[in-house]
């Protein structure tokens, strides 16, 4: 999501009096100076355009430190990133669409992968942009209330190309492969995260071992690489990092339909919530829309803004906000330190600027200032 880039050599013109300024290729001076007869003939010097101007302590520093967590990444896996224990939820690829609803919200999660249990294989990663989807596909098709509530996660593929949305591509990754393959995946297909899939070598059966994601691995990177973090000394306003122009933004008084309408329109996951002085109230994230279709309860889609984020559960961590001229070293303290799914950019005043994403962090980790994109072959 606009880097700036060091500048690769100095600007070597020299200044010119004004006399020489106004000659015309092949029309010499009036005059000579007499001292000029005594001066020997050389060749005029070449001045050179390439030669790089020295770098400050601070773009070494940065550099060092991005050199340090993209070894790091290439040494781990995605193994790596599991915890000691953790439970998995699969959901089979026939289920109905509003039962997997309900699997989602009684056990706390907002996503799960997808198992075709026919051809006993991966199936995909249900999200919350499924379900939106799915309302989109309600909103489209008013009159086919009575099948949306028989459609199963098998039919959510129909739903993309009935309502017209661009498929996002199922993507996986073997969990002993590189932590860095694992992101440059992600980052590829815009998923936020992506399942780890073994394959047997005998039977070539797969087995979905887990799912991670952005905030895990970015979690990772920030508890086990502190002495390459702390390098990372410029601020988010001189590395251009986030969105600060056409932001979408709603008030607490719009409809949550109005707002699931701007995530399609502008392909994002959360929209700030502001005052009429621009000052930052909350955000509404795409995960806040599913308990608001509990049940199929579509109606449910009409209530405010202020209302549906009156069902969020009791430990939801709240919003972080940051500053331009906050150090990317402190965002990965946050980081460490708490559950962070984005970042709200603000002024002093707590006004809104922009948005910083997961995604944008971990882009210019991965790929700042390299020549070219590192996305291995699926």
């Amino acid at each position: 999501m606009d880097e700036v880039e060091p500048k690769d050599g100095a600007d070597s013109r020299l200044p010119a009096s004004n006399a020489a300024a106004n000659i015309r290729p092949g029309h010499a001076l009036p005059f000579v100076a007499p001292s000029s007869y005594l001066r020997p003939k050389t060749k005029p010097r070449t001045i050179s355009m390439s030669e790089p101007t020295p770098m400050s302590p601070i773009d070494e520093e940065q550099i060092q430190g991005l050199k340090g967590l993209r070894d790091f990444l290439k040494k781990r896996t995605s193994y790596d990133v599991l915890p000691l224990s953790f439970r998995l939820i699969v959901l089979d690829n026939d289920l109905l669409i509003k039962k997997s609803l309900n699997i989602l919200i009684q056990n706390g999660i907002v996503s799960a992968p997808l198992w075709d249990s026919q051809n006993s294989r991966f199936a995909g990663l249900l999200t919350s942009t499924d379900y939106i989807n799915v309302i989109q596909y309600y909103c489209q098709f008013p009159n086919e209330l009575d099948n949306v509530e028989k459609f199963r996660l098998s039919n959510l593929r129909e739903i993309e190309k009935a309502i017209g949305v661009h498929t996002i591509e199922t993507v996986s990754v073997h969990p002993s492969r590189p932590l860095f393959e694992a992101c440059s995946r992600m980052l590829k297909s815009r998923a936020r995260r992506i399942p780890l899939v073994d394959i047997d070598d005998e039977t070539g059966r797969e087995t979905v071992v887990s799912v991670i994601t952005q905030y895990r691995i970015l979690k990772f990177i920030a508890v086990n690489t502190e002495q390459h973090t702390s390098l990372l000394k410029k601020t988010i306003q001189e590395i251009r990092l986030g969105t600060y122009k056409n932001l979408a933004t709603c008030k607490m008084t719009d409809s949550v339909l109005d707002v699931i309408n701007l995530m399609v329109v502008h392909n994002i996951s959360a929209v700030p919530v502001i005052d009429k002085n621009n000052t930052v109230l909350n955000v509404f994230e795409a995960v806040d829309v599913i308990p608001c279709i509990k049940g199929g309860a579509y109606d449910e889609l009409k209530s405010t803004v202020g209302e549906a984020l009156t069902k969020r559960p009791e430990d939801f961590q709240g919003i972080y906000t940051c500053t331009e001229g906050d150090r990317l070293e402190s965002i990965f303290q946050t980081i460490r330190q708490s559950r962070v799914h984005r970042l709200v950019v603000v002024d002093d005043d707590h006004k809104l600027r922009g948005m910083l994403s997961l995604s944008d962090i971990l882009k210019y980790v991965l790929f700042h200032g390299e020549e070219g994109d590192y996305f291995p072959p699926s």
